[in-house]
């Protein structure tokens, strides 16, 4: 890897991997009102789910919120909260910037990869109601331990044949920004999270 500025552009890594929600995937208001449902039905503070629940798999968030669940009511409670997020998809756009860096990347021959906290099905939902087309998506199934832990991001640099330290990860969360620098790789953070490379927005990077 080479830098040439204190903002490296994507030219400057072997690949880019990419979180999907609220990086290249707007699905900011889908969330919230799903989680918001689920807190009622759950008689805990909605204020707190959302504060806790950002790039967390949904069976984290459950089982952290009502940790006197045990591991089957925490199983059933995340799969019913998918069930709310695979229908609704109102708003559930690309984020500023998106389609036409990916656009790039695929024109430079450049590779990326999505690496999420979703489940396949809901990957596969969202990056479709956005319009953009992943070879290369790691969901939640395809790991033994989600993100902060570094193994999505290191099986997504292996599945594109580059070092997890070559790549560039972009994120919007402190959680999953952990999980990139864990992996070795140099982040781009959205949303002012702490970052190698703060992002205004995706655009910053091409």
């Amino acid at each position: 890897m080479t830098r040439t500025s204190d903002r490296p552009t994507v030219e400057a890594f072997a690949a880019v991997l990419f979180d999907m929600d609220g990086t290249l995937v707007d699905s900011d208001g889908a969330v919230e009102r799903s989680w918001r449902t689920w807190a009622r039905e759950y008689g805990v503070d909605a204020e707190q789910v959302i504060a806790v629940m950002p790039g967390h798999p949904a069976a984290d968030t459950v089982a952290r919120m009502r940790p006197d669940l045990d591991a089957a009511a925490v199983e059933a409670a995340a799969q019913a909260q998918l069930e709310r997020e695979y229908h609704d998809l109102d708003g559930v756009v690309a984020t500023p910037g998106a389609l036409a860096l990916v656009a790039e990347l695929d024109r430079t021959g450049r590779p990326w990869a999505v690496v999420t906290s979703a489940d396949a099905r809901l990957a596969a939902i969202r990056l479709g109601a956005a319009g953009i087309h992943a070879s290369v998506v790691i969901d939640r199934g395809a790991v033994v331990a989600g993100k902060p832990d570094p193994e999505g991001y290191r099986l997504a640099a292996a599945r594109l044949g580059v070092d997890p330290g070559d790549c560039l990860v972009v994120e919007d969360t402190p959680t999953g920004a952990a999980a990139g620098r864990a992996a070795g790789a140099t982040v781009a953070g959205l949303k002012g999270i702490t970052a190698d490379v703060p992002l205004a927005a995706l655009t910053d990077l091409f």
